[in-house]
């Protein structure tokens, strides 16, 4: 058979389709990248150019950290333990106009103080200690970063070096930014609390934490910032707020004052602006479908989990919602056999897809149901109403 829709013309709201943004919505920046994530469903409530690759300066120094906590949660690596400085690192930014932690040459660091190098104080030189006592090298470490982007799915990522210093091969997009963030509250969370340090010290110099939204945001406790000349400046951020996380990332701006003011004003807008809203409740009938050789004509279809998802309020009254299956639908039906879905969108949004099943057994037609059906098949007169139906 082929498939059918029954449409559904909901007036209950509009839904969106998860990690496919709600691009209508009424969300304007000035950033030539952003991403506003949901944390708990990874649904990205809004974006702009997020899937392209592009320079992502020391926001790439996310994927350098997170090898390092993904090792720190298999056990190969402790926090405790103790890296070399090579002369490589020690003279990384020697002209003074690059980021550093200040490494001396010769010397062993604290795994543990290496990312705070690295995550409050943005230190390519740390980066470079990290890489070469993991990997052997940079390069080597960058291949690893490749291999672990492809592993972790970031498939619009590249990698060149440890640090996000302009690489024609250094890039990465929006989207990986905030799934690597995602990644890293989720599955690294004993680790995350260094995100929200303020500042330190190393070597009797007192460095700030460049992460504007902290202190400035309510809820606020990470990521990283960036800047080159070539990617503007950039702020991957997130917050907490009764309860629900989100992820802001940006890129292409064109002031640290202006990466400070609209990160904060994004993050506000990923709370005020967006609501979660359940329209079905487990166990709900969302609709029927129509029964082919059984003793009842119709089958009721229920969702099995919520119906809910989280969307801009000003399209709270723009659902399109179809039930799709493939019908009639032959007897015997078994109760809670998957029938179909329940197909819901909002205008520019996508669709996202529900699994709907069969609320009730149908027994199949005993013999003279059968050829009672054939002969109103066969008297039946012919349809022309422009509805196409379905066929063998």
């Amino acid at each position: 058979m082929k498939a059918f829709t029954l449409a559904a013309a909901l007036f209950l709201a509009a839904f969106a389709a998860p990690a496919s943004a709600q691009q209508n919505a009424p969300v304007q920046t000035p950033a030539d990248y952003a991403v506003i994530m949901d944390y708990r469903t990874g649904e990205l409530l809004y974006e702009k150019n997020a899937r392209a690759p592009t320079a992502p300066a020391s926001m790439s120094k996310l994927m350098t950290v997170a090898i390092v906590f993904d090792r720190l949660k298999n056990g190969s690596l402790q926090l405790t333990d103790e890296f070399e400085v090579s002369e490589k690192a020690w003279r990384q930014g020697a002209d003074g106009r690059e980021s550093k932690m200040w490494v001396r040459v010769d010397t062993t660091i604290p795994v543990l103080d290496l990312l705070r190098g690295i995550i409050v104080q943005s230190g390519n030189d740390a980066c470079i200690v990290v890489a070469e006592n993991i990997a052997g090298s940079e390069e080597a470490f960058a291949e690893l970063m490749n291999q672990k982007a492809r592993e972790w799915g970031l498939h619009d990522s590249t990698f060149a070096n440890a640090h996000g210093l302009p690489h024609p091969n250094q890039k990465m997009s929006m989207r990986d930014l905030a799934l690597l963030s995602r990644k890293i509250i989720s599955e690294f969370g004993e680790y995350y609390a260094l995100f929200a340090e303020r500042e330190f010290i190393w070597e009797k110099i007192r460095q700030q934490n460049r992460n504007p939204i902290l202190g400035f945001v309510d809820g606020a406790d990470g990521l990283k910032t960036g800047h080159t000349e070539e990617s503007g400046y950039g702020l991957v951020g997130s917050a907490v707020l009764n309860g629900e996380r989100r992820i802001v990332v940006v890129n292409g701006l064109s002031s640290e004052r202006e990466r400070a003011t609209e990160s904060a004003r994004l993050l506000r807008v990923a709370f005020n602006d967006f609501t979660d809203k359940t329209f079905f409740q487990a166990g709900d009938i969302v609709g029927e479908a129509e029964v082919f050789k059984g003793k009842d004509k119709t089958v009721p279809l229920i969702a099995r989990a919520p119906v809910s998802m989280l969307l801009h309020r000003s399209l709270l009254d723009e659902a399109q919602a179809s039930i799709i299956y493939e019908g009639p639908v032959a007897a015997p039906i078994r109760a809670n056999q998957q029938i179909g879905f329940l197909r819901v969108a909002t205008p520019g949004g996508g669709a996202r897809e529900f699994p709907l099943f069969a609320g009730q057994a149908v027994k199949e037609a005993g013999v003279w149901g059968k050829i009672g059906l054939a002969a109103k098949k066969l008297l039946a007169k012919p349809q022309n109403d422009g509805v196409a139906s379905a066929q063998e």
